[in-house]
């Protein structure tokens, strides 16, 4: 039987934590979601001024890149790259930039969605968070 790492809530917080103050450093209103590998919502926070459907987005975005165990964005691009059968996909409702798998050691522990500006700020901001952990998206 294998051990794998776990996210724990010390982990989230500073993930969290990085993640808003990526935001604030830019001015960003966005909502930030936590999820761990199966797609289970751990923390949501919206930031003010965040529209309230990001508070949607962000976390269908997470729970698309921990249970696809890919950043969202590449469903985004396999759909616009003209595979629309996508779209029915069980499960994956946040097929856009700005979902990132928290990987470490080759084993995914969940992932950070982010809503609210550019989908490619999104996602800086979602990297920012897992950087703090000393991972790379």
């Amino acid at each position: 039987m294998k051990n794998k790492p776990v996210l724990e809530l010390a982990d989230i917080k500073l993930i969290a934590q990085a993640a808003e103050a990526e935001a604030a450093k830019n001015h960003w209103a966005v909502s930030i979601a936590i999820v761990d590998d199966g797609g289970h919502l751990l923390w949501l926070q919206r930031l003010d001024g965040a529209a309230p459907i990001s508070a949607h987005i962000a976390p269908a975005k997470a729970r698309t890149a921990a249970m696809g165990r890919r950043e969202s964005k590449s469903y985004e691009d396999m759909i616009n790259g003209g595979r629309a059968s996508f779209l029915s996909a069980p499960e994956l409702r946040g097929m856009l930039e700005g979902g990132v798998p928290i990987v470490k050691d080759g084993q995914y522990l969940g992932a950070v969605g982010v809503s609210g500006v550019k989908s490619t700020e999104d996602a800086q901001v979602a990297r920012a968070g897992i950087a703090a952990l000393g991972l790379e998206a």
